[in-house]
């Protein structure tokens, strides 16, 4: 195991992010889902002992599932060591109070008072919670293991010093063949992408004004309840945000060639109606030379379209016990009403019809009518 856990030289101080900036990137404050393989080649922090990097995230917790490959046992915790199938990894998994009170069990031993029949009997029930607990904590070689906690290097080795941990029943593999789905996924979505954490001058300028054409265009369709709107209908509006932007020539130096206030002005509401198109707030119905945005949560013809479908369809067979799943209903509103409603717009209308009572979800994904 020593061999496998040779430890990653530290990273360059001066390439490391500043600590202060670290609570910026929101893989710090989660449990990352990483490979064993690199949770043990992490570069660890000079600024702060027991923080890692994983291609700049910083990284204190993490989060493992496995099959335990070996085991130790002591008074105060349990050793397993874990393979996710990349590496393995040294986990200290401590003790409760209950799982201690095994090898010192209460002088009174099994005379506690039965209570009337059918009564609750205190020591009876937390002796089947210790029995309960017992079996989910102690483990054998080949069970499968998930453990959570910080990332601690103890004589050379790295190791997770477990918050949570329990055996995971899994006789059909639903859970393993889940977590090899969703992880690659994480990485694509996240650990592989650095994180922002060094904002310019000029970067964070362009951030806060994109954040506030957003705002400022959510508010204008909040206020005044329009379904269809055009880019000129808006522009005005991020005027100010473009003129109290800063000039970045001095007066005794030569001007900076760039974009003009009217490229920047609609560069900045094309980068704007991006985003509440990604978020679904707007949509558009059809996309031609004529740029017409309709509003999702003002567009009365989506909203029947999508509670005729669930309606109608929650009436065969098929769809009769849990109702349309979201994605049906996305295809079938593509198919009959507009290719270009992203799954974003339509959540927020079933959330509306839900709302209104006008469907029910029976599960996270399925919809049907009262």
């Amino acid at each position: 195991m020593g061999d496998q856990a040779q430890m990653a030289a530290t990273v360059d101080p001066a390439e490391e992010t500043p600590s202060m900036l670290w609570g910026l990137d929101p893989v710090f404050s989660a449990f990352a889902r990483l490979y064993v393989r690199d949770i043990l080649q992490m570069t660890e922090s000079t600024q702060v002992p027991g923080i890692y990097f994983y291609n700049s995230h910083p990284i204190y917790k993490v989060d493992v599932l496995g099959t335990v490959v070996y085991k130790r046992e002591r008074d105060d915790f349990f050793c397993y060591g874990v393979d996710d199938g990349t590496g393995v990894i040294n986990c200290l998994c401590w003790k409760n109070d209950l799982l201690k009170e095994e090898a010192n069990p209460t002088k009174s031993g099994g005379k506690h008072s039965d209570g009337a029949k059918g009564g609750f009997n205190p020591a009876t029930e937390l002796e089947k919670l210790r029995q309960a607990q017992q079996s989910r904590c102690h483990l054998e070689i080949g069970e499968l293991l998930r453990v959570r906690g910080p990332v601690k290097t103890s004589r050379q080795q790295r190791e997770i010093m477990a918050s949570t941990y329990y055996k995971v029943n899994d006789p059909v593999m639903a859970v393993q063949i889940a977590w090899m789905m969703e992880v690659p996924q994480l990485y694509r979505q996240c650990y592989d992408k650095p994180p922002q954490l060094q904002p310019t001058a000029t970067g964070a300028s362009g951030i806060s004004s994109l954040s506030k054409a957003t705002n400022t265009i959510k508010d204008f369709l909040k206020q005044t309840s329009v379904s269809r709107f055009r880019p000129y209908d808006v522009q005005d509006l991020l005027q100010p945000l473009i003129s109290s932007q800063p000039q970045t020539a001095s007066a005794d130096q030569e001007p900076v060639a760039g974009p003009s206030a009217c490229q920047q002005l609609r560069q900045l509401l094309k980068e704007a109606l991006e985003i509440l198109q990604d978020e679904g707030i707007v949509y558009r119905k059809v996309k031609s030379q004529d740029e017409v945005y309709h509003v999702t949560a003002h567009d009365t013809d989506l909203r029947i379209v999508v509670k005729d479908i669930i309606r109608e369809d929650s009436k065969r067979e098929k769809y009769a016990e849990k109702g349309c799943h979201i994605l049906h209903i996305l295809s079938a509103v593509r198919q009959h009403y507009s290719l270009n409603v992203s799954k974003e717009a339509l959540e927020l209308v079933l959330k509306s019809l839900e709302c209104n009572s006008d469907i029910v979800s029976t599960s996270d994904s399925h919809y049907t009518v009262f």
